[in-house]
């Protein structure tokens, strides 16, 4: 080989090594005489451009205040977009991998919140949307129908806290196992895989309750929050049932199907309050609440 074809492989070979891969350091094509030649990209460090952040990415770096809710148990996390959350009864642990938010105490302890999601709670958007009435407050016994997995247990769990109670009623035996295996970590959650239908099936685990909340969506919805409100809430208690117009009739108009829920609960002796639509977190859904037998007002 003549000297300029040496060189003239040489030179190739440098080049094919600039656009190939210099992903790192890279020794020349014939050793030791013929130097060291940096790729062109090299090995450098560097951050990402989000920093760190409490609560789980919670603000990403910003400061969050938490200040307590209109409503008792529940509150707002203010810092690059508010949140709903709720006191974890359970510091350390998430449920279904929600956000935490952990901020300083006065006593320099750590206290921690979970974000409540309103596009996975019907009582979180009802919340957020604005709802008046709310009895679900710590110290409350609840008995919750249509409990699935546990998502909105666990947070009815922190609000009510430990000196409350709540019964959770779920059917399928899949999400039940999940609602048992939540409840393992919260003493003050009773899990009820049984069909909210047959409430005389399980009064022996439950007592007089303070609200009932149901979210069982099927065609007999009212019918079967009555049985239960007849078996276990107490006069002049509180309910709050979330009613998905599909699952009622599919045919008629949303509103329609709302009402036609609301004369249902009426002849049950149940007096709706409120009514709010779950737009945006859900679509054709409706949420209404009131007390079940209220005390008649004394005539003058």
């Amino acid at each position: 080989m003549c000297i300029r074809d040496r060189v003239s492989t040489q030179s190739t070979g440098d080049r094919s090594l600039l656009i190939m891969g210099g992903g790192g350091k890279g020794k020349g094509s014939f050793g030791k005489g013929d130097g060291k030649g940096k790729g062109s990209k090299g090995k450098g460090k560097g951050k990402g451009s989000k920093g760190k952040g409490k609560g789980g990415g919670k603000g990403a770096g910003s400061k969050v205040v938490v200040e307590p809710h209109r409503h008792a148990g529940m509150f707002i996390a203010k810092g690059k977009e508010d949140a709903l959350c709720t006191l974890n009864m359970v510091p350390g642990e998430s449920v279904y991998g929600e956000k935490r938010i952990s901020v300083d105490g006065e006593e320099g302890n750590k206290i921690e919140y979970r974000v409540w999601n309103p596009f996975r709670s019907k009582i979180a958007a009802a919340v957020l949307g604005g709802i008046d009435l709310c009895e679900f407050k710590p110290g409350a016994k609840v008995l919750y129908l249509g409990a699935a997995s546990g998502t909105t247990v666990s947070h009815v769990s922190d609000v009510v806290g430990e000196t409350g109670q709540v019964f959770a009623v779920e059917f399928s035996q899949r999400p039940g196992r999940d609602l048992v295996n939540m409840c393992k970590k919260r003493t003050n959650v009773v899990p009820i895989v049984e069909d909210a239908r047959h409430p005389q099936r399980y009064r022996m685990l439950v007592g007089m309750v303070d609200c009932i909340f149901a979210d069982v969506a099927q065609p007999d919805q009212a019918r079967i929050v009555a049985m239960n409100a007849h078996q276990f809430l107490k006069n002049g208690g509180y309910f709050m049932i979330s009613i998905k117009a599909n699952c009622v009739d599919s045919t008629a108009e949303p509103a329609a199907v709302f009402a036609k829920e609301v004369k249902k609960l009426q002849a049950e002796n149940f007096k709706p309050a409120e009514q709010i639509t779950l737009e945006p977190y859900e679509r054709d859904h409706a949420v209404v609440v009131g007390t079940y037998r209220p005390a008649k007002k004394a005539k003058k």
